[in-house]
């Protein structure tokens, strides 16, 4: 289950569809995504010999605090997702659900569980946490695993519980995650044996808005005919705003990134030649056959232009107000995407549909997920209603390829593209 850190830089580098290199080509005198994420994990690995801490947290949790006190952040969700890509899934799962895990249980947690007890996956596991953070505002599964893993690795946990908005975000509610906004704060100084940074906290939050400003403004340019990047493109390009928000060097990357897009846009160039037909995606990715995927709607010049998974992460600049970071920020963490409501979920999708002018909308029914995937069916049902665009569903899991029926699927796309098809010639 282990491979060397030359096989997890070929994986990060080309696990989507080979056109990582290609891109970071137009970048002039910038760091790739391969050099930032190079720094990143080698800095992680060595961060007890630099006297630096490491924070193990999920991914939806605010991650400001704990790099203006200079703590590195490390994402399991990350891991996994990069243990999804190399095809490691399957085998890491089976060994989670021989230590006693369901095979139910989310593939991210299982292949994590089982990954540190061997050091497994695609670059020798994870550096060794000084701290956990988990907040359940992506899921409830995250509460357990997070104790699994302070309990293996005999290590502090921090968790932020975010009430669901239903409906909104009542002031008992800004009340509660705020207060316990101040706990984060107490339990990273007894963590780090000193006091906490608030001037660093400012700029850390400052650097998070700007990065995620820029991260929308460059999934924005794909509402341009014919789109310069694919949903294919952001699951690759997502992974500084996850790893690395907060930080000078994301706000980098995403400008120059920007340009690029820009660029394209300007010279008429598409990611998909011949792009006919625009698609909406829906869940999280399903890392071990992304390129299949993109070659596969390609092959229908299909574009999948959009997709709510990496829109998550710069959704809820709205809420944020730089002259009240902290306050503003428990709002923000509150309100991620799988955290509301269905119906506000559903506005959200049908105004994506809107912005990108999709023909049809495609949702990954992932086993693995389950808040993710459990209001699909009422989505597409508004969706159907609101818009009178085709859906399909496929069933699958997001890193365990044991659950990926390539022939079915196949099929499924091939008879949803001609129905797509056949509706554009009707609206000649």
């Amino acid at each position: 289950m282990t491979s060397s850190n030359s096989d997890f830089w070929k994986t990060l580098g080309i696990y989507l569809f080979g056109k990582a290199k290609k891109l970071s080509l137009a970048f002039k005198k910038a760091p790739t995504m391969k050099e930032l994420m190079m720094v990143y994990y080698a800095e992680a690995k060595s961060a007890s010999l630099s006297g630096r801490k490491v924070a193990w947290i999920t991914s939806g949790g605010p991650v400001e605090p704990l790099i203006a006190m200079d703590v590195i952040p490390v994402y399991p969700e990350n891991h996994g997702a990069m243990i999804g890509a190399s095809k490691m899934g399957g085998g890491l799962c089976e060994k989670a659900e021989a230590m006693g895990y369901s095979n139910d249980l989310c593939s991210y947690a299982r292949s994590d569980i089982a990954c540190a007890t061997v050091n497994g996956g695609p670059i020798g596991g994870l550096p060794r946490p000084d701290m956990l953070v988990c907040c359940n505002n992506i899921c409830g599964t995250v509460l357990k695993w997070y104790e699994i893993q302070a309990r293996y690795f005999n290590v502090p946990l921090f968790i932020l519980d975010t009430p669901f908005c239903h409906t909104g975000y009542s002031e008992e509610a800004a009340r509660y995650v705020r207060a316990q906004i101040d706990e984060y704060i107490t339990f990273i100084e007894d963590a780090c044996h000193k006091k906490y940074n608030f001037d660093k906290l400012t700029e850390a939050g400052l650097l998070s808005f700007e990065a995620q400003k820029l991260w929308q403004a460059v999934l924005d340019t794909a509402a341009s005919r014919p789109a310069p990047l694919s949903a294919f493109d952001a699951f690759y390009h997502l992974a500084l705003i996850v790893t690395l928000r907060g930080t000078k060097e994301a706000v980098s990357y995403y400008q120059n990134l920007l340009a690029v897009m820009k660029d394209r846009v300007a010279r008429g160039e598409g990611v998909v030649p011949g792009e006919k037909y625009r698609l909406l995606w829906d869940n999280i990715p399903i890392w071990h056959r992304t390129r299949w995927l993109s070659n596969k709607f390609a092959s229908h010049n299909a574009c999948l232009v959009a997709d709510t998974y990496t829109s998550a992460w710069c959704g809820v600049t709205k809420y944020i107000d730089e002259n009240r970071f902290m306050d503003s920020m428990a709002e923000a963490y509150t309100r991620i995407y799988l955290n509301i409501g269905v119906d506000e979920m559903a506005k959200m999708v049908l105004d994506m549909i809107d912005k990108y002018d999709v023909d049809g909308f495609v949702l990954h029914s992932n086993r693995s997920c389950k808040p993710y995937s459990f209001g699909q069916l009422d989505i597409q049902r508004i969706v159907e209603a609101e818009r009178g665009i085709p859906c399909l569903m496929i069933e699958s899991d997001m890193t365990d390829e044991r659950s990926f029926a390539e022939g079915q699927i196949s099929t499924r796309i091939d008879a949803f593209m001609e129905i797509i098809k056949e509706r554009k010639k009707e609206t000649r």
